[in-house]
């Protein structure tokens, strides 16, 4: 059995990973154009997230656009978005149930076995959690990947990777 250190670093390990993952969903840098034709213009950086594509100017200005319809999205985006959100969801579950078990906590501190328990649960919710992170990010990236080699694409409508992508990894 762990002692309350190691648990504790795990915890916090854990709560990090889930702020990640919270901090990935909510950028719009998961995919950013590729400059890869022979037209360079670079006085406008293009990217898109999950939930909006977004067009920065060299002045700075940035303009956003929220897509407007769940059912004009790709299922690619449909799945990342619903994996995204089950990861986040079962983070925060699994922070309450881990912290009822981790032995710096008072609560069930009669009963040895059950807050063991409580902790294993926990720690198997936080993996889940994290495994729907790792799906949705890997899938949205292997897309990216296709898309970028696909013949069909146009040169000047290649997407990259993007920093909320790296995030969610």
């Amino acid at each position: 059995m762990a002692n309350a250190g190691l648990q504790l670093l795990g915890f916090i390990l854990a709560f990090l990973g889930w702020i990640g993952s919270i901090i990935s969903t909510a950028l719009p840098q998961w995919k950013i154009y590729s400059y890869a034709g022979d037209n360079i213009v670079t006085a406008q950086a293009i990217y898109e997230g999950l939930w909006m594509s977004c067009v920065s100017q060299s002045t700075g200005q940035i303009q956003c656009k929220v897509f407007d319809s769940l059912l004009n999205l790709n299922s690619t985006l449909q799945a990342t978005r619903a994996l995204m959100v089950i990861g986040i969801l079962l983070g925060l579950i699994a922070i309450f149930v881990a912290t009822i078990g981790m032995k710096c906590m008072k609560c069930l501190e009669d009963d040895e076995v059950q807050k063991m328990r409580m902790a294993v649960i926990g720690g198997v919710i936080f993996l889940i959690a994290g495994l729907a992170v790792l799906v949705a990010t890997a899938w949205y990236g292997n897309r990216i990947v296709q898309e970028f080699y696909d013949p069909m694409t146009p040169v000047n409508a290649r997407y990259e990777f993007g920093q909320a992508l790296f995030t969610g990894w």
